[in-house]
């Protein structure tokens, strides 16, 4: 059910104040949606947030929930309050092409990017201007992600076959692992000594920073690796392919038996071979993923189950994410914009 926020009307008492409103053609269903107790902070159950110019990519939570960022084909990061009016309070622009895309800083200050451009850039969020750019991928640079512990490095993968791990403290790469495919999604581990990279070639391949060698590579996809995410407490990776599966693995140092676990079905690709993503919630509970079929995905981790699949975007989904705090979820999409949603 699409909700959306509007003026109120003429009405003397309500002049000023705002209310969730159905869009008309659900207007009859108000009053029962007005009596039941909401789960969120939000304004309504469902908030639509538009103003970019062309398709979003990507989006992420700032860690204390209070800022939305998204980043777009038309080369902009949007920075938008979650509660409230959901206004967008900043425009980070610096970027030549699409953003594809983005995470916050452990601490929210900072706004990490890659681009389309060949480059990766770190933004002061509060300042809303670029502190450094990241150049050295000679195309397209697909994924990239900050480490979680340890000292402030971010790895990057792009079309020219790479992995890079840039020292963010002396804005320059440190080392940079080769492969004969197009690298389309990266993460760090939860302790900052492995690095992997989903690719073109159907495999996760498996990094160790102190040795800076492959030292694995998780096999099982039949098609391209468009997103991984690795779970909070280091343990897990989820890996969303073009083979339409989302798989979930095992990748502890020392793993018996073997590393995929589990096989969940549901989000599709299509002919477009976009980067639909996929994103662990901030307590590994949960799971969320983009689709070309226009829907929200989002599954139990432990239970092994679908729990939600949500309609509402008129294009394809790039990546949803879920609320640190709160049952909120949020989506971006080819359509040029953004659900969020309050789950039951």
């Amino acid at each position: 059910m699409q909700l959306v926020a509007t003026e109120s009307g003429a009405d003397d008492h309500a002049a000023k104040r705002r209310r969730v409103e159905l869009v008309p053609a659900l207007e009859k269903e108000l009053y029962p949606i007005s009596s039941l107790r909401r789960k969120s902070g939000l304004l309504g159950p469902t908030m639509l947030i538009k103003g970019h110019a062309s398709a979003v990519y990507c989006v992420d939570f700032s860690p204390d929930g209070r800022i939305l960022a998204s980043g777009s084909n038309d080369k902009n990061i949007f920075i938008w309050n979650v509660y409230g009016e959901c206004e967008n309070t900043a425009v980070l622009s610096g970027h030549s092409s699409a953003i594809l895309e983005l995470h916050f800083s452990a601490d929210g200050e900072q706004l990490y990017t890659c681009s389309a451009d060949k480059s990766c850039a770190v933004w002061d969020v509060e300042m809303g201007k670029r502190l450094k750019k990241l150049n050295g991928h000679t195309a397209i640079v697909n994924s990239a992600a900050p480490s979680r512990k340890g000292p402030p490095l971010l790895v990057s993968g792009g079309d020219d076959g790479t992995v890079k791990m840039w020292d963010l403290r002396a804005r320059r790469c440190v080392h940079t692992f080769e492969h004969s495919y197009q690298i389309l999604s990266v993460s760090f581990d939860g302790t900052g000594e492995r690095i992997f990279a989903g690719t073109l070639d159907d495999g996760i391949m498996v990094f160790d920073l102190k040795e800076r060698e492959h030292v694995l590579t998780l096999e099982g996809h039949a098609d391209s690796i468009t997103g991984i995410d690795v779970s909070h407490d280091g343990n897990f990776l989820l890996s969303n392919s073009m083979d339409n599966t989302v798989r979930l693995w095992d990748i502890r140092p020392f793993c018996a038996g073997h590393r995929q676990l589990y096989q969940f079905k549901g989000p599709t690709h299509d002919a477009e071979k976009a980067l639909h993503r996929v994103r662990f919630s901030p307590d590994d509970r949960f799971f969320t993923c983009g689709s070309a079929d226009r829907q929200v995905y989002i599954f139990d981790t432990q239970g092994r189950q679908m729990l939600y699949r949500l309609p509402g975007h008129r294009g394809m989904v790039h990546e949803a994410v879920l609320h640190p705090k709160e049952p909120i979820v949020a989506s971006a999409s080819q359509d040029r914009t953004i659900y969020l949603g309050e789950l039951d």
